[in-house]
């Protein structure tokens, strides 16, 4: 068995990087900082906004894994909770964690966990693969948020599609193909990476 052999499946974080408690806490608060930096790009629509930040949710959660992935969520929402601008056009607070769109923030969590686990159980180097752990994380949010919605503002089914989905279909599946395309090219930077160490090795 080879380095590179898939029988052990890992996140790319881990194939770049030594796996050492340093290393997993600059990665969880990492991926929570670029998950504050890609909520600032974002389209102000009610009740919920259009952001970068379910790009960055599958990123940090294909990448780092389940457990991590999940932990950079929780860190996120924690940032914007004690009071950080870490949400959508620099927003902050419980408040907004409690409000219509608060429920995507709570999916996130479900989402990066989602992604990782496919990640560390089936590997997401193919493309195939991880094209469908995208979108099915995709859909774990967006299940999460337009839960939250509903209750939140007494929407009925018809509503709740309106206001929560239908809106971001074509921008969820452009984001979970992006992001798929940006794991898989890490994957080929790390395989490429491990190959020219082994060769100069000899």
């Amino acid at each position: 068995m080879t380095a590179l052999s898939p029988a052990a499946h890992r996140p790319l974080a881990d194939a770049l990087l030594p796996r050492t408690a340093v290393v997993s806490t600059a990665l969880v608060l990492g991926g929570a900082l670029l998950t504050a930096g890609a909520a600032q790009v974002s389209v102000p629509l009610w009740p919920v906004p259009i952001t970068g930040q379910t790009l960055a949710v599958l990123l940090v959660g294909s990448a780092l894994g389940a457990r991590r992935g999940a932990l950079s969520m929780l860190v996120y929402a924690l940032l914007g909770v004690i009071g950080l601008p870490v949400f959508a056009g620099g927003s902050a607070g419980v408040g907004v964690l409690v409000s219509p769109s608060g429920g995507y923030i709570v999916g996130f969590v479900a989402a990066a966990a989602l992604v990782g686990w496919i990640a560390e159980r089936f590997g997401d180097r193919p493309l195939r693969n991880s094209v469908l752990s995208f979108v099915l994380g995709t859909v774990v949010t967006f299940a999460v948020g337009m839960v939250w919605l509903a209750v939140s503002l007494g929407l009925n089914l018809q509503q709740t599609l309106e206001f929560g989905l239908y809106p971001f279909v074509l921008g969820g599946a452009v984001k979970a193909l992006l992001g798929a395309g940006a794991i898989s090219l890490g994957w080929t930077a790390a395989v490429r990476r491990r190959v020219a160490a082994r060769d100069a090795g000899r």
